[in-house]
């Protein structure tokens, strides 16, 4: 979700020119030609307080409080300027001064946006070294007990290897029990997915996913996942028997 959103929003990011409640018709014809004039401007849109105020009242439907409590005059004509550059705001801040000429401020929805992904992105990095960490204890708790059943199990390998059994046909059966146990916890964790989709997202967020504010997770990308998990768990589950099974465990 954050992937897609950051490719969503920063592909629209725009510079918004407020202008002042006093702006003349003079000063807005001057701020229009000098968009127009503009090497650095790609397209802009002039927004007055009505189309203003029907845009937040789309965007905010979800929230009919704050949009009664919210004067229609209260949003502020503007331009919407999008760059052929983002990164060159600064060279149209420099052009239209803040509180000059009709201009009240000009504000960059980058600087929002980086603040935001920022955020988020340091939410999934943790997630993600929190992931690494349980991986991490996941193997250690596999090859202890690997090492316990094989202990507890000695008096019969010993008896299959006396009989002319292969260390490997004796190692099998304890890999087999490990990838078991690894599906077992991938399906879990598949379930887990699929309780946070129908109770979080597909309820919590529907408001912001209906409103294009964010992104939705459809059920495609959870099976996907699920399958990554499901045979990961048997993978790490298997190998590290293995492993374990090889350099401290004698069948």
């Amino acid at each position: 979700m954050i992937s897609e959103m950051n490719g969503i929003y920063y592909d629209k990011v725009q510079v918004s020119i407020f202008l002042a409640d006093d702006v003349t018709d003079e000063q807005r014809a001057a701020i229009e030609t000098r968009l127009k004039q503009s090497d650095e401007v790609k397209s802009y849109l002039h927004e007055s307080k009505e189309q203003a105020y029907t845009r937040f009242q789309q965007q905010f439907k979800e929230q009919p409080e704050l949009v009664q409590n919210t004067p229609a005059d209260a949003l502020p004509e503007s331009f919407r300027v999008e760059l052929k550059n983002p990164e060159r705001y600064a060279v149209i801040a420099a052009a239209f001064p803040n509180g000059q000429n009709g201009v009240d401020q000009v504000r960059d929805e980058g600087d929002f946006l980086d603040r935001l992904f920022s955020l988020l992105n340091g939410a999934r990095n943790a997630t993600l070294a929190v992931a690494v960490v349980q991986a991490l204890a996941a193997l250690l708790l596999i090859s202890n007990t690997i090492q316990l059943a094989a202990f507890n199990r000695r008096n019969e390998t010993n008896i299959m290897r006396l009989v002319g059994a292969s260390r490997w046909y004796t190692q099998l059966p304890f890999i087999l029990e490990a990838a078991l146990a690894g599906m077992v916890g991938g399906l879990l964790a598949v379930g887990g997915l699929v309780l946070t989709k129908v109770l979080f997202v597909d309820r919590t967020l529907a408001g912001p996913i209906k409103a294009g504010i964010i992104t939705g997770i459809d059920w495609g990308q959870i099976a996907q996942t699920g399958a990554i998990i499901t045979v990961a768990g048997v993978a790490l589950a298997g190998i590290a028997s293995y492993v374990t099974l090889r350099l401290y465990v004698r069948l």
